[in-house]
């Protein structure tokens, strides 16, 4: 292993520490700091010897088998079947679950991702009013296709579990974007996936029981 590979490896490691013990959220955030225990301050956070987000996430993963063995499936499951309530709510906005709730690298501090399609965001904000469902919300700028675009992000959480629902036009549906993680195409699941996931975690613990 060259010494570039090795600081690389240190630093993802330490990101994953940091996600996982100070349950930092966001990957260049953990990163960044992870970066600054090593010195060289300025020229590690204009990239150089950072690890990808793939890197960063398997670390993680191996944290959390080492540490929750027991209860990572338990965990999972219920943050599964609360996603797929939500599904099932939001059916109107036909919507996808993405991020570490589908794809199985969950902490106690993981939220869960929806992505949600609507005319105007006011039909999501108005259907959760009706419902009586407390929600935040922000604007979030993206860069991609050369141009910044705001898509509107609500924030509601149930049993100490929060969902974070970013909402874009329905055109954008069928666009499926980069994984800002593995850096292909991301992963994504509507009702009638991830019920079935679901199913096959069941019939798995019912096989070690």
């Amino acid at each position: 292993m060259t010494r570039r590979d090795r600081l690389r490896y240190l630093i993802a490691r330490e990101a994953a520490r940091l996600m996982y013990e100070e349950q930092i959220k966001e990957y260049m955030t953990a990163k960044r700091k992870a970066a600054r225990a090593f010195g060289l301050e300025k020229r590690l956070c204009l990239g150089h010897h950072l690890p990808s987000n793939s890197e960063i996430r398997a670390e993680l993963q191996l944290l959390i088998n080492l540490y929750e063995p027991e209860v990572l499936p338990e965990r999972l499951l219920q943050m599964r079947i609360l996603a797929l309530k939500y599904l099932e709510l939001f059916a109107p906005f036909r919507p996808y679950l993405i991020g570490s709730v589908l794809s199985g690298c969950v902490t106690q501090r993981s939220d869960i991702d929806l992505h949600l399609f609507a005319d105007d965001p006011e039909e999501v904000e108005t259907f959760l009013t009706e419902r009586h469902l407390d929600f935040t919300s922000e604007i979030v700028t993206i860069h991609k296709g050369g141009h910044f675009h705001d898509y509107p992000h609500l924030y509601l959480e149930e049993n100490g579990i929060e969902l974070e629902l970013s909402i874009y036009p329905p055109k954008e549906r069928q666009n499926v974007p980069r994984s800002s993680i593995t850096g292909k195409a991301m992963e994504r699941a509507d009702t009638k996936q991830l019920r079935h996931l679901i199913a096959c975690s069941l019939g798995a613990q019912e096989k070690e029981d």
